[in-house]
């Protein structure tokens, strides 16, 4: 898609808020709608993330503690966990540790691949270099006005 260019002080003057709010939504939208394609919203994602990244190694609890701060939706993660449980997707040992099954990795290998168009489709036409700018432009941002500017562990 071909965009207009406009003068530097004219985009200088833009609302970030607004600009910042429409590529969240874009973004955000745009994968949300491919998980839901797996009968997937994205704290189901989040949690087949970590979960496959440290098997046995997170407790219901400490992955909810984890996830929230990233919940716009008023998620209820119990759910989330109990919903993946039932479909054979995760197991839950005595200790309340989590580790996926196969079908549990399979569907999030098939969940990565649909969030990976979006990326791409993201991504045209922007040189890595004005991504990696604009990612901490806007993390300067987040720490200016309160926030946690650095990456999550």
């Amino acid at each position: 898609m071909t965009i207009k260019t406009y003068a530097p002080e004219v985009i200088a003057a833009q609302p970030i808020g607004a600009w910042s709010g429409e590529a969240y939504r874009r973004v955000v939208g745009g994968l949300r709608e491919q998980l839901a394609v797996e009968g997937l919203t994205q704290p189901h994602w989040w949690t087949l993330n970590h979960v496959a990244g440290r098997p046995g190694g997170w407790k219901r609890t400490t992955l909810i503690e984890r996830l929230t701060p990233y919940d716009d939706q008023d998620t209820d993660f119990d759910a989330v966990l109990d919903d993946l449980i039932a479909r054979g997707w995760l197991t839950e040992d005595a200790d309340t540790a989590l580790t996926l099954t196969g079908d549990g990795e399979a569907a999030r290998l098939r969940a990565r691949e649909r969030n990976l168009r979006i990326h791409e489709r993201t991504h045209e036409g922007i040189a890595p270099e004005d991504f990696v700018t604009t990612v901490n432009v806007l993390r300067r941002m987040v720490a200016n006005l309160g926030g946690n500017g650095n990456l999550p562990d």
